[in-house]
């Protein structure tokens, strides 16, 4: 059998025969998504995948970082992270809350495609949570478990398209109907959906040793701005011999009226580039609007809330100019329960396929068998 393929969290190009897709090697995935990676950003048919690849599960930029003692973050992002704690009353759930189940729904839309300058960063944030101008459109739902903190699993539905991803602690993975079941690069990270809202526990130890950068009013509401950027590590563990990643920033947005997480978003760069070819950048900016929170169990959770992404690829062998892909997500939370009876670790065990490509006695040499 052939080595299975690291997950990418850019748009695929895979048939749909899932037992070809799980033999197929980092090298030979990466040589196929270079040269069809244009057709299939413009071609109406892929819109599906293409959603599905970047909005259906990806990861959050970074893992769960353990509890940091108070001097070493800035006493203004202890001031925002203690608000927001207090805000959500996430602390009650410490020792008391085993798992989590969620389900939910979601809209996911393909916007027009265009060429000229992208119009969105973490500077311009409030101005990416415009509406998309919908091209095609698809409904799903999804339904989430999670054993804090590095144990999860959603199962996603969308246009007749099931994508199941999750972690047992020790590697996080997907499984597409094209790509069949893919290890991640970069080792266990939580699921950004959960930290849309859904887990303030996860969201407070995340940004716990987040830099405060200043304040900006995002649709109508003052905020607080922290930044967490992926260090060279994190970067390097992620990238390979084809496709660079070059940087990786999160930007939490807080309010500073409730002390709530209410717009969060990160934007990452890669370089793609194979042997005789020019290289190839692709900029990836996500952000989401978090609203509509609610009291579950004495827990403020976020239970709507609208994701928009933007793709924009340049380059020297790009004559006409930058090229710009947008989609968007709506997304609404139907139920979430604490400590639901019978989830166990045993519903978190990753794929005989992942299983077999990595070594689970020795987290920081697994991926070294992709």
């Amino acid at each position: 059998m052939g080595r299975l393929a690291p997950l990418s969290e850019e748009p695929t190009n895979e048939e749909d025969d899932s037992s070809n897709g799980s033999k197929k090697g980092m090298r030979q995935t990466w040589r196929n998504w270079i040269k069809t990676h244009i057709s299939l950003v413009f071609n109406k048919r892929s819109d599906l995948k293409i959603l599905l690849s970047v909005l259906g599960c990806p990861l959050f930029p970074l893992s769960l970082h353990p509890d940091h003692s108070l001097n070493e973050v800035s006493s203004s992002a202890q001031y925002i992270i203690q608000h927001f704690t207090a805000a959500t009353g996430c602390r009650k759930l410490e020792g008391t809350v085993k798992n989590i189940f969620v389900t939910g729904k979601v809209t996911m839309a393909m916007g027009d495609h265009d060429l000229g300058s992208a119009g969105v960063s973490a500077s311009g944030a409030a101005s990416s949570s415009s509406s998309t101008s919908s091209t095609f459109s698809q409904k799903g739902c999804f339904v989430m478990w999670q054993m804090v903190p590095n144990k999860w699993l959603i199962e996603l539905v969308v246009g007749g398209h099931k994508v199941i991803a999750g972690s047992d602690g020790n590697v996080a993975w997907r499984h597409t109907p094209w790509l069949s079941a893919h290890a991640a690069k970069g080792g266990v990270r939580p699921l950004r959906r959960a930290l849309q809202g859904l887990d303030p526990l996860a969201i407070s130890a995340v940004f716990s040793p987040a830099q405060f950068i200043g304040e900006k009013r995002i649709s109508g509401e003052d905020c607080f701005m922290l930044k967490l950027s992926a260090d060279q590590t994190d970067l390097a563990e992620r990238s390979d011999s084809t496709a660079e990643m070059i940087k990786h920033v999160i930007f939490g947005y807080f309010s500073q009226r409730s002390g709530l997480l209410v717009f969060l978003e990160d934007s990452y760069l890669t370089r793609i580039q194979s042997p005789g070819t020019y290289p190839t950048y692709w900029e990836t900016t996500m952000s989401t609007k978090i609203e509509d929170y609610r009291t579950v169990e004495g827990v403020m959770i976020a239970h709507s809330g609208q994701t928009n992404v933007i793709i924009t690829r340049f380059g020297d062998n790009l004559k006409s100019g930058p090229a710009i892909t947008r989609m968007e997500e709506i997304w609404t939370i139907d139920d979430i329960a604490f400590n639901v009876p019978g989830l166990s670790i045993d519903c978190f065990i990753a794929p005989n396929d992942v299983q077999k490509h990595y070594l689970p006695d020795d987290n920081l040499d697994w991926r070294k068998s992709l």
